[in-house]
C-alpha cells in the first residue's frame, strides 16, 4: 500500500513539474506598430524588425510569452499603456515621469538621434555643429511630435516652437514629405528609422556633423499589470544574451 502511495506521489510530482515548465514566467501583451526597421510586418503579415527580434530572444531566454495586439495610433497606444491595458512597450527611455506608471529593464540596445538635410543641400549646414546652433541661427526644423529626444532638445524645444521655426510630424513618412515640400531644411529623428523611411521614399539625406542624442533604451513594463519578479526574469535573460553575443549579432544585422 505504501509503495502504491509513493508511486502516486511521484506521478503527481512529475505532472506538477511538467505543468510548471509549461507555464510561462510572464505573459505580456503589447500593441503592434509600424516602425521599421524596429517593428513592422513582412509580406506574410508576420512581425519582424530589430526590436522584435531582440525582444523575442530575450523573452525566450526568460521563459516569457508576448502577445501582439492590433496596431494603435501612437497617442492612444501610450494612453492604453498608462491605463494598464498594455503590459509592454519597446525601445523606451527611462524617465522620472514614466517611473510613476512603469518599470524598466536594463538596456538592450542604444538609440541615436541625429539631424539631417537633403543631400543636395548639405553644404548649407556644414557650419552647424550643435542643436544650440540650430536654435541660435533660427534654422527651420522638422521634429517628431511625440517622444523623448534628449535634454538638449527638451531645453530648446519651447524656444524653437515659440519662434515659429519648429514644425512637428507624426511619422517619418509625413516628415520627409514636409522636408521635400520645403517646410524646413532640416529634419530630426531616430537615425535608423529615418534612414529606412528615406530609402523607402527615395529621399537622399545627409547627416549634420553632430549627434543630438545617443542613449540606452529599455523594455518598459506597466507597473500595474506586471511584477518585480517578471522584470527580474527579463533582466536575468538580457545579461547572458549580451555576454554570449546573441543580441550583438541581431543588432549587427540591422546596422545598429
Amino acid at each position: 500500500m505504501q509503495a502504491r502511495r509513493l508511486t502516486v506521489l511521484v506521478a503527481l510530482s512529475w505532472q506538477l513539474a511538467a505543468a510548471c515548465a509549461a507555464t510561462p514566467v510572464c505573459q505580456l501583451k503589447m500593441a503592434a506598430e509600424s516602425w521599421p526597421p524596429y517593428l513592422s510586418r513582412n509580406a506574410g503579415a508576420e512581425p519582424t524588425g530589430l526590436d522584435w527580434e531582440l525582444a523575442q530572444a530575450i523573452f525566450r531566454e526568460a521563459g516569457c510569452t508576448l502577445q501582439l495586439l492590433p496596431e494603435l495610433p501612437s497617442v492612444r497606444r501610450q494612453r492604453e499603456f498608462q491605463q494598464g491595458r498594455l503590459d509592454l512597450q519597446l525601445a523606451a527611455s527611462d524617465t522620472a515621469e514614466r517611473r510613476r506608471y512603469a518599470r524598466f529593464s536594463i538596456a538592450y540596445r542604444h538609440e541615436t538621434v541625429a539631424i539631417f538635410s537633403m543631400e543636395q543641400q548639405q553644404h548649407r549646414y556644414r557650419h552647424v555643429d550643435s542643436l544650440d546652433a540650430v536654435a541660435r541661427q533660427q534654422l527651420p526644423l522638422l521634429a517628431p511630435k511625440i517622444g523623448w529626444y534628449g535634454r538638449a532638445y527638451a531645453r530648446l524645444q519651447p524656444a524653437l516652437a515659440a519662434s515659429g521655426r519648429l514644425s512637428t510630424f507624426l511619422n517619418y513618412q509625413q516628415g520627409l514629405r514636409m522636408l521635400d515640400a520645403g517646410r524646413a531644411g532640416l529634419i530630426m529623428g531616430d537615425t535608423l528609422a529615418l534612414r529606412d523611411a528615406a530609402r523607402a521614399q527615395g529621399v537622399a539625406l545627409a547627416p549634420l556633423s553632430f549627434t543630438v542624442l545617443r542613449a540606452p533604451v529599455h523594455l518598459m513594463l506597466n507597473r500595474a499589470s506586471t511584477t518585480p519578479a517578471e522584470l527580474d526574469a527579463i533582466n536575468a535573460a538580457i545579461m547572458p544574451l549580451e555576454q554570449q553575443g546573441v543580441l550583438t549579432q541581431i543588432r549587427a544585422r540591422y546596422g545598429a
